[in-house]
Protein backbone atom coordinates (compact mmCIF):
# COMPACT_ATOMS: atom_id res chain seq x y z
CA UNK A 1 0.00 0.00 0.00
CA UNK A 2 2.80 2.18 0.75
CA UNK A 3 4.87 1.57 -2.50
CA UNK A 4 1.47 2.36 -4.55
CA UNK A 5 1.39 5.38 -2.55
CA UNK A 6 5.13 6.69 -3.22
CA UNK A 7 4.32 5.42 -6.78
CA UNK A 8 1.34 7.61 -7.46
CA UNK A 9 2.87 10.63 -6.02
CA UNK A 10 6.27 10.00 -8.16
CA UNK A 11 3.64 9.64 -11.17
CA UNK A 12 1.83 12.63 -9.78
CA UNK A 13 4.93 15.15 -9.74
CA UNK A 14 6.56 13.84 -13.25
CA UNK A 15 2.97 14.78 -14.82
CA UNK A 16 3.47 18.10 -13.01
CA UNK A 17 6.74 18.34 -14.11
CA UNK A 18 5.69 17.71 -18.02
CA UNK A 19 3.10 19.73 -17.89
CA UNK A 20 4.71 22.90 -16.83
CA UNK A 21 4.06 25.87 -18.66
CA UNK A 22 6.07 29.32 -18.03
CA UNK A 23 3.78 31.11 -19.27
CA UNK A 24 1.14 29.96 -16.53
CA UNK A 25 3.79 29.76 -13.60
CA UNK A 26 4.48 33.35 -14.87
CA UNK A 27 1.22 34.91 -14.31
CA UNK A 28 0.85 33.01 -11.32
CA UNK A 29 3.73 34.46 -10.06
CA UNK A 30 2.60 37.81 -11.12
CA UNK A 31 -1.12 37.63 -9.81
CA UNK A 32 0.83 37.33 -6.30
CA UNK A 33 1.70 40.94 -7.04
CA UNK A 34 -1.23 43.21 -5.95
CA UNK A 35 -0.25 46.58 -6.21
CA UNK A 36 0.94 45.07 -10.28
CA UNK A 37 -2.78 43.54 -10.09
CA UNK A 38 -4.38 46.47 -9.59
CA UNK A 39 -2.17 48.80 -11.79
CA UNK A 40 -2.78 46.48 -14.64
CA UNK A 41 -6.56 46.75 -14.30
CA UNK A 42 -6.33 50.43 -14.62
CA UNK A 43 -4.20 50.26 -17.36
CA UNK A 44 -6.55 48.42 -19.02
CA UNK A 45 -9.57 51.00 -18.35
CA UNK A 46 -6.85 53.70 -19.32
CA UNK A 47 -7.04 51.57 -22.84
CA UNK A 48 -10.41 51.50 -22.92
CA UNK A 49 -11.08 55.02 -22.30
CA UNK A 50 -8.25 55.93 -25.11
CA UNK A 51 -10.18 53.71 -27.42
CA UNK A 52 -13.57 55.08 -26.96
CA UNK A 53 -12.79 58.61 -26.29
CA UNK A 54 -14.91 60.37 -29.12
CA UNK A 55 -17.64 58.33 -27.28
CA UNK A 56 -17.22 59.60 -23.72
CA UNK A 57 -15.93 63.06 -24.63
CA UNK A 58 -17.73 64.73 -27.88
CA UNK A 59 -19.70 68.27 -28.41
CA UNK A 60 -21.80 66.22 -31.05
CA UNK A 61 -24.65 64.02 -29.34
CA UNK A 62 -24.00 59.85 -29.52
CA UNK A 63 -27.59 59.97 -31.28
CA UNK A 64 -30.31 62.38 -31.83
CA UNK A 65 -33.65 62.76 -33.59
CA UNK A 66 -34.23 66.11 -36.03
CA UNK A 67 -37.08 66.89 -38.56
CA UNK A 68 -37.67 62.98 -38.13
CA UNK A 69 -34.20 62.36 -39.17
CA UNK A 70 -32.01 59.99 -37.56
CA UNK A 71 -28.22 60.48 -36.67
CA UNK A 72 -25.21 59.28 -35.20
CA UNK A 73 -22.87 62.52 -35.33
CA UNK A 74 -20.20 60.66 -33.40
CA UNK A 75 -19.46 58.07 -35.29
CA UNK A 76 -19.65 59.91 -38.26
CA UNK A 77 -17.05 62.35 -37.04
CA UNK A 78 -14.72 59.12 -36.80
CA UNK A 79 -15.15 58.37 -39.99
CA UNK A 80 -15.99 62.24 -41.93
CA UNK A 81 -15.80 64.99 -39.97
CA UNK A 82 -16.66 67.25 -42.74
CA UNK A 83 -20.28 65.41 -43.95
CA UNK A 84 -22.69 67.79 -44.39
CA UNK A 85 -26.75 66.91 -44.45
CA UNK A 86 -28.94 69.12 -46.64
CA UNK A 87 -32.51 69.24 -44.97
CA UNK A 88 -35.55 70.73 -46.10
CA UNK A 89 -38.06 71.36 -43.68
CA UNK A 90 -41.28 70.89 -44.80
CA UNK A 91 -43.57 73.13 -43.12
CA UNK A 92 -41.26 76.52 -43.95
CA UNK A 93 -40.15 75.14 -47.21
CA UNK A 94 -36.42 76.37 -45.39
CA UNK A 95 -32.58 74.57 -46.25
CA UNK A 96 -30.71 73.44 -43.67
CA UNK A 97 -27.18 72.10 -43.83
CA UNK A 98 -26.07 70.67 -41.09
CA UNK A 99 -22.05 70.15 -40.97
CA UNK A 100 -20.98 67.02 -38.89
CA UNK A 101 -17.86 69.26 -37.75
CA UNK A 102 -18.84 72.90 -36.72
CA UNK A 103 -22.89 72.81 -36.01
CA UNK A 104 -23.71 73.55 -32.75
CA UNK A 105 -26.11 70.39 -32.24
CA UNK A 106 -27.55 72.65 -28.77
CA UNK A 107 -29.21 74.89 -30.51
CA UNK A 108 -31.18 72.68 -32.78
CA UNK A 109 -34.55 71.67 -31.48
CA UNK A 110 -33.76 67.92 -31.43
CA UNK A 111 -36.38 65.76 -30.86
CA UNK A 112 -34.32 63.25 -28.80
CA UNK A 113 -30.92 63.21 -27.56
CA UNK A 114 -28.33 61.65 -25.91
CA UNK A 115 -24.89 62.86 -24.66
CA UNK A 116 -21.88 61.40 -24.40
CA UNK A 117 -20.32 61.27 -21.04
CA UNK A 118 -18.99 64.60 -21.56
CA UNK A 119 -20.70 66.91 -24.13
CA UNK A 120 -17.83 68.71 -25.00
CA UNK A 121 -14.84 68.11 -27.44
CA UNK A 122 -11.10 68.83 -26.40
CA UNK A 123 -10.02 71.55 -29.22
CA UNK A 124 -13.26 73.74 -29.31
CA UNK A 125 -14.10 76.83 -26.62
CA UNK A 126 -16.81 77.45 -24.89
CA UNK A 127 -17.21 80.86 -25.43
CA UNK A 128 -19.51 81.54 -22.57
CA UNK A 129 -17.03 80.36 -19.87
CA UNK A 130 -13.73 81.27 -21.58
CA UNK A 131 -10.63 82.90 -19.34
CA UNK A 132 -9.95 80.04 -17.18
CA UNK A 133 -13.52 78.82 -15.59
CA UNK A 134 -13.23 76.88 -12.23
CA UNK A 135 -14.75 73.57 -12.03
CA UNK A 136 -16.39 74.42 -8.30
CA UNK A 137 -17.08 78.00 -10.45
CA UNK A 138 -19.78 80.06 -11.92
CA UNK A 139 -20.42 77.99 -15.35
CA UNK A 140 -22.81 79.94 -17.79
CA UNK A 141 -25.11 79.02 -20.80
CA UNK A 142 -27.03 80.44 -23.87
CA UNK A 143 -30.36 78.67 -23.44
CA UNK A 144 -32.84 78.06 -26.44
CA UNK A 145 -34.23 81.27 -25.67
CA UNK A 146 -30.85 83.38 -26.14
CA UNK A 147 -30.65 83.63 -22.71
CA UNK A 148 -27.68 83.38 -20.64
CA UNK A 149 -28.35 81.15 -17.80
CA UNK A 150 -26.88 78.72 -15.28
CA UNK A 151 -25.70 75.79 -17.01
CA UNK A 152 -27.44 72.79 -16.88
CA UNK A 153 -25.40 69.64 -14.52
CA UNK A 154 -25.22 67.50 -17.69
CA UNK A 155 -23.63 70.36 -19.92
CA UNK A 156 -21.31 71.44 -16.82
CA UNK A 157 -17.35 71.75 -17.22
CA UNK A 158 -16.77 69.39 -13.94
CA UNK A 159 -13.21 70.11 -14.01
CA UNK A 160 -13.11 73.34 -15.36
CA UNK A 161 -11.95 75.06 -18.74
CA UNK A 162 -8.75 76.58 -20.24
CA UNK A 163 -8.29 80.36 -21.33
CA UNK A 164 -10.33 79.52 -24.39
CA UNK A 165 -12.71 77.79 -23.12
CA UNK A 166 -11.84 74.10 -23.78
CA UNK A 167 -13.31 71.29 -21.41
CA UNK A 168 -10.39 69.88 -19.00
CA UNK A 169 -12.29 66.36 -18.58
CA UNK A 170 -12.27 65.90 -22.66
CA UNK A 171 -9.10 67.29 -22.77
CA UNK A 172 -7.69 64.50 -20.49
CA UNK A 173 -10.00 61.43 -22.09
CA UNK A 174 -8.48 62.16 -25.53
CA UNK A 175 -4.97 63.11 -23.69
CA UNK A 176 -4.86 59.52 -22.82
CA UNK A 177 -5.15 58.30 -26.37
CA UNK A 178 -2.00 60.76 -27.44
CA UNK A 179 -0.32 59.42 -24.00
CA UNK A 180 -0.93 55.93 -24.68
CA UNK A 181 -0.57 55.89 -28.25
CA UNK A 182 2.99 57.80 -27.96
CA UNK A 183 4.51 55.35 -25.73
CA UNK A 184 3.28 52.11 -27.63
CA UNK A 185 4.80 53.52 -30.72
CA UNK A 186 7.56 54.44 -29.20
CA UNK A 187 9.33 51.97 -27.43
CA UNK A 188 8.16 49.70 -30.45
CA UNK A 189 10.34 50.99 -32.32
CA UNK A 190 13.22 51.20 -29.83
CA UNK A 191 12.18 47.59 -29.44
CA UNK A 192 12.93 46.92 -32.81
CA UNK A 193 16.39 48.35 -33.11
CA UNK A 194 17.75 47.61 -29.22
CA UNK A 195 16.61 44.11 -29.91
CA UNK A 196 18.26 43.87 -32.91
CA UNK A 197 21.42 45.36 -32.26
CA UNK A 198 21.72 43.73 -28.84
CA UNK A 199 21.07 40.30 -30.05
CA UNK A 200 23.61 40.27 -33.22
CA UNK A 201 26.12 41.96 -30.59
CA UNK A 202 25.70 39.64 -27.70
CA UNK A 203 25.60 36.16 -30.21
CA UNK A 204 28.81 37.16 -32.19
CA UNK A 205 30.62 39.11 -29.82
CA UNK A 206 33.84 40.62 -31.28
CA UNK A 207 35.12 36.70 -33.13
CA UNK A 208 32.34 35.06 -34.11
CA UNK A 209 31.03 37.24 -37.33
CA UNK A 210 33.59 36.48 -39.99
CA UNK A 211 33.05 38.12 -43.13
CA UNK A 212 34.93 38.50 -46.66
CA UNK A 213 37.04 41.72 -46.07
CA UNK A 214 36.03 42.65 -49.53
CA UNK A 215 31.94 42.21 -48.30
CA UNK A 216 32.87 43.92 -45.35
CA UNK A 217 34.04 47.08 -46.76
CA UNK A 218 31.49 47.42 -49.27
CA UNK A 219 28.91 46.88 -46.32
CA UNK A 220 30.46 49.94 -44.05
CA UNK A 221 30.57 51.68 -47.65
CA UNK A 222 26.64 51.37 -48.26
CA UNK A 223 25.70 51.62 -44.79
CA UNK A 224 27.09 54.97 -45.15
CA UNK A 225 25.52 55.64 -48.22
CA UNK A 226 22.32 54.30 -47.46
CA UNK A 227 22.35 57.01 -44.51
CA UNK A 228 23.24 59.71 -46.70
CA UNK A 229 20.64 59.59 -49.29
CA UNK A 230 17.92 57.63 -47.29
CA UNK A 231 18.00 60.07 -44.45
CA UNK A 232 20.27 63.16 -45.25
CA UNK A 233 19.50 64.18 -48.76
CA UNK A 234 15.70 63.45 -47.91
CA UNK A 235 15.66 65.43 -44.56
CA UNK A 236 13.59 68.54 -45.84
CA UNK A 237 11.07 65.96 -47.53
CA UNK A 238 10.57 64.14 -44.25
CA UNK A 239 10.45 67.50 -42.67
CA UNK A 240 7.43 68.89 -44.32
CA UNK A 241 5.56 65.65 -44.44
CA UNK A 242 5.59 65.69 -40.61
CA UNK A 243 3.42 68.91 -40.93
CA UNK A 244 1.10 67.06 -42.96
CA UNK A 245 0.34 64.29 -39.83
CA UNK A 246 0.80 60.76 -40.97
CA UNK A 247 3.10 61.57 -44.06
CA UNK A 248 5.93 62.10 -42.23
CA UNK A 249 5.76 58.52 -40.89
CA UNK A 250 5.28 57.31 -44.57
CA UNK A 251 8.73 59.20 -45.49
CA UNK A 252 10.80 57.96 -42.74
CA UNK A 253 9.07 53.98 -44.00
CA UNK A 254 10.42 54.96 -47.30
CA UNK A 255 13.81 56.05 -46.09
CA UNK A 256 14.35 52.23 -43.86
CA UNK A 257 12.97 51.27 -47.50
CA UNK A 258 16.09 53.65 -49.31
CA UNK A 259 18.63 52.54 -46.39
CA UNK A 260 17.97 48.72 -46.79
CA UNK A 261 17.99 48.97 -50.56
CA UNK A 262 21.07 50.50 -50.70
CA UNK A 263 23.01 48.14 -47.68
CA UNK A 264 21.30 45.00 -49.73
CA UNK A 265 22.53 46.47 -53.30
CA UNK A 266 26.55 47.16 -51.88
CA UNK A 267 26.81 43.63 -50.57
CA UNK A 268 25.74 42.11 -53.77
CA UNK A 269 27.97 44.32 -55.75
CA UNK A 270 30.78 43.33 -53.35
CA UNK A 271 30.29 39.60 -54.87
CA UNK A 272 32.23 41.35 -58.12
CA UNK A 273 35.19 41.91 -55.52
CA UNK A 274 35.49 38.84 -54.14
CA UNK A 275 38.99 37.68 -55.26
CA UNK A 276 42.41 37.52 -53.90
CA UNK A 277 42.97 39.47 -50.43
CA UNK A 278 39.50 41.05 -50.37
CA UNK A 279 38.45 37.35 -50.72
CA UNK A 280 40.01 36.83 -46.72
CA UNK A 281 37.96 36.43 -44.03
CA UNK A 282 38.32 38.99 -41.18
CA UNK A 283 36.58 38.96 -38.15
CA UNK A 284 34.00 42.09 -37.27
CA UNK A 285 34.31 43.68 -33.95
CA UNK A 286 30.47 43.66 -34.02
CA UNK A 287 29.83 43.85 -30.60
CA UNK A 288 32.82 46.59 -29.90
CA UNK A 289 31.28 48.60 -32.50
CA UNK A 290 27.64 48.72 -31.31
CA UNK A 291 28.79 49.09 -27.42
CA UNK A 292 30.75 51.95 -28.36
CA UNK A 293 27.48 53.20 -30.21
CA UNK A 294 25.43 52.98 -27.26
CA UNK A 295 27.95 54.70 -24.97
CA UNK A 296 28.20 57.88 -27.40
CA UNK A 297 24.19 57.65 -27.34
CA UNK A 298 24.13 57.67 -23.73
CA UNK A 299 27.04 60.46 -23.10
CA UNK A 300 24.31 63.14 -24.59
CA UNK A 301 21.77 63.61 -22.01
CA UNK A 302 18.30 61.96 -23.80
CA UNK A 303 16.18 64.93 -23.30
CA UNK A 304 18.52 67.79 -24.46
CA UNK A 305 18.83 65.85 -27.71
CA UNK A 306 15.17 65.47 -28.44
CA UNK A 307 14.81 68.86 -27.29
CA UNK A 308 17.52 69.80 -30.65
CA UNK A 309 15.67 67.65 -32.56
CA UNK A 310 12.22 68.73 -31.71
CA UNK A 311 13.00 72.43 -32.87
CA UNK A 312 14.66 71.31 -36.12
CA UNK A 313 11.43 69.88 -37.51
CA UNK A 314 8.33 71.10 -37.11
CA UNK A 315 6.14 69.99 -34.73
CA UNK A 316 4.14 66.52 -34.87
CA UNK A 317 2.90 63.91 -32.94
CA UNK A 318 4.87 61.59 -35.15
CA UNK A 319 8.23 63.21 -34.83
CA UNK A 320 7.78 62.98 -31.26
CA UNK A 321 6.97 59.29 -31.41
CA UNK A 322 9.61 58.43 -34.18
CA UNK A 323 12.53 60.59 -32.28
CA UNK A 324 11.53 59.04 -28.51
CA UNK A 325 11.85 55.50 -30.07
CA UNK A 326 15.34 56.16 -31.83
CA UNK A 327 16.41 57.60 -28.81
CA UNK A 328 15.36 54.93 -26.41
CA UNK A 329 16.93 51.94 -27.58
CA UNK A 330 20.12 51.80 -25.74
CA UNK A 331 18.68 50.30 -22.19
CA UNK A 332 17.11 47.13 -24.46
CA UNK A 333 20.26 46.80 -26.64
CA UNK A 334 22.30 46.24 -23.35
CA UNK A 335 20.01 44.01 -21.78
CA UNK A 336 19.17 42.12 -24.96
CA UNK A 337 23.08 41.27 -25.15
CA UNK A 338 23.74 40.71 -21.85
CA UNK A 339 20.93 37.71 -21.96
CA UNK A 340 22.72 36.57 -25.27
CA UNK A 341 25.88 36.34 -23.62
CA UNK A 342 24.50 33.97 -21.20
CA UNK A 343 22.26 32.07 -23.23
CA UNK A 344 24.61 31.75 -26.19
CA UNK A 345 26.92 29.27 -24.43
CA UNK A 346 23.88 27.13 -23.13
CA UNK A 347 23.82 23.65 -24.53
CA UNK A 348 20.50 23.93 -26.80
CA UNK A 349 22.56 26.81 -28.47
CA UNK A 350 25.91 24.88 -28.84
CA UNK A 351 23.39 22.14 -30.35
CA UNK A 352 21.86 23.94 -32.43
CA UNK A 353 25.23 25.32 -34.52
CA UNK A 354 26.66 21.52 -34.19
CA UNK A 355 23.67 20.28 -36.04
CA UNK A 356 24.81 23.05 -38.81
CA UNK A 357 21.71 25.48 -37.95
CA UNK A 358 22.47 28.99 -39.79
CA UNK A 359 23.31 32.26 -37.06
CA UNK A 360 20.07 33.74 -38.44
CA UNK A 361 17.98 30.19 -37.30
CA UNK A 362 20.00 30.07 -33.97
CA UNK A 363 18.92 33.50 -33.15
CA UNK A 364 15.63 33.76 -34.05
CA UNK A 365 14.64 30.31 -32.98
CA UNK A 366 16.35 29.19 -30.37
CA UNK A 367 18.16 31.90 -28.16
CA UNK A 368 15.80 35.01 -28.37
CA UNK A 369 12.76 33.50 -27.20
CA UNK A 370 14.59 32.74 -24.16
CA UNK A 371 16.07 36.26 -24.24
CA UNK A 372 13.38 38.24 -24.01
CA UNK A 373 12.04 38.17 -20.41
CA UNK A 374 14.42 40.96 -19.42
CA UNK A 375 13.72 43.03 -22.44
CA UNK A 376 9.56 43.01 -21.96
CA UNK A 377 10.68 44.76 -18.18
CA UNK A 378 12.62 47.09 -19.90
CA UNK A 379 10.08 48.40 -22.28
CA UNK A 380 7.16 48.26 -19.86
CA UNK A 381 9.75 51.02 -18.18
CA UNK A 382 10.65 52.23 -21.10
CA UNK A 383 6.70 53.18 -21.87
CA UNK A 384 6.47 55.05 -18.77
CA UNK A 385 9.61 57.21 -19.85
CA UNK A 386 8.70 57.69 -23.30
CA UNK A 387 5.23 59.36 -21.52
CA UNK A 388 7.22 61.46 -19.20
CA UNK A 389 9.22 62.49 -22.38
CA UNK A 390 6.36 63.75 -24.41
CA UNK A 391 4.65 65.17 -21.67
CA UNK A 392 7.89 67.18 -21.04
CA UNK A 393 8.26 68.47 -24.22
CA UNK A 394 4.69 69.39 -24.10
CA UNK A 395 4.98 71.22 -21.32
CA UNK A 396 7.66 73.56 -22.89
CA UNK A 397 5.93 74.57 -25.87
CA UNK A 398 8.06 72.23 -28.39
CA UNK A 399 6.09 69.03 -28.50
CA UNK A 400 2.73 68.08 -30.48
CA UNK A 401 1.49 71.13 -32.20
CA UNK A 402 -0.88 73.51 -30.71
CA UNK A 403 -4.40 72.16 -31.79
CA UNK A 404 -3.64 68.79 -30.11
CA UNK A 405 -4.41 68.65 -26.61
CA UNK A 406 -1.96 66.33 -24.15
CA UNK A 407 -1.84 65.99 -20.74
CA UNK A 408 2.19 68.15 -21.08
CA UNK A 409 0.20 70.96 -23.45
CA UNK A 410 -2.50 71.15 -20.69
CA UNK A 411 -0.11 71.38 -17.56
CA UNK A 412 1.60 74.26 -19.92
CA UNK A 413 -1.66 76.35 -19.75
CA UNK A 414 -1.40 75.71 -16.28
CA UNK A 415 1.88 77.23 -15.84
CA UNK A 416 0.67 80.02 -17.59
CA UNK A 417 -2.10 81.04 -15.02
CA UNK A 418 -1.63 79.83 -11.66
CA UNK A 419 -4.87 80.70 -10.11
CA UNK A 420 -5.81 77.69 -12.62
CA UNK A 421 -5.29 75.40 -10.39
CA UNK A 422 -7.05 72.31 -11.94
CA UNK A 423 -4.86 72.61 -15.20
CA UNK A 424 -2.09 71.42 -13.04
CA UNK A 425 -3.71 69.02 -10.39
CA UNK A 426 -5.30 67.00 -12.85
CA UNK A 427 -3.04 66.84 -15.88
CA UNK A 428 0.01 65.95 -13.42
CA UNK A 429 -2.43 63.45 -11.69
CA UNK A 430 -2.63 61.70 -14.66
CA UNK A 431 0.70 61.62 -15.82
CA UNK A 432 1.40 60.45 -12.52
CA UNK A 433 -1.18 57.83 -12.37
CA UNK A 434 0.02 56.62 -15.49
CA UNK A 435 3.97 56.46 -14.96
CA UNK A 436 3.03 54.89 -11.52
CA UNK A 437 0.75 51.95 -13.13
CA UNK A 438 3.70 51.28 -16.06
CA UNK A 439 6.44 51.17 -12.99
CA UNK A 440 4.35 48.97 -10.92
CA UNK A 441 3.51 46.76 -14.12
CA UNK A 442 7.52 46.87 -14.70
CA UNK A 443 8.08 45.61 -11.19
CA UNK A 444 5.52 42.60 -11.57
CA UNK A 445 6.55 41.35 -15.09
CA UNK A 446 10.67 41.53 -13.59
CA UNK A 447 9.59 39.29 -10.46
CA UNK A 448 7.90 37.07 -12.29
CA UNK A 449 9.53 36.28 -15.31
CA UNK A 450 12.93 36.31 -13.38
CA UNK A 451 12.70 35.50 -9.96
CA UNK A 452 16.69 36.45 -9.12
CA UNK A 453 15.55 39.37 -9.70
CA UNK A 454 13.59 39.40 -6.69
CA UNK A 455 15.00 42.13 -3.85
Amino acid sequence: MLLLTQESLTNKKMEQQNNFSFKKYAWAQFKKNKPAIVSLYILISLVFIALFAPLIANDQPLYCKYQDQTFFPAFTTMVNSSKTVTLTNKETGLVEDLQFDITDWRRLDLQSVVWAPIAYSPDKGDKYNREYVSPVGEQRYKSANNEIIEIPTRLRHFLGTDNIGRDLASGLVHGTRISLLVGVIAMGIASIIGVFLGSIAGFFGDRNLLMPRGRYYFTILGIFLAFFYGFGVRKYVIANSFESGSGGAVQVLLSLVIVAAVIIGARLLSRLFNFGWLAKEVSIPIDTIISRGIEILNSIPRLILIITISAIFARSIYLIMVIIGLTSWTGIARFTRAEFLRIRELEYVQAAKSLGYSNFRAIAKHALPNALAPVFVSIAFGVASAILIESSLSFLGIGVPDDVVTWGSLLNLGRQEFEAWWLVIFPGMAIFITITVYNLIGEGLRDALDPRLKS
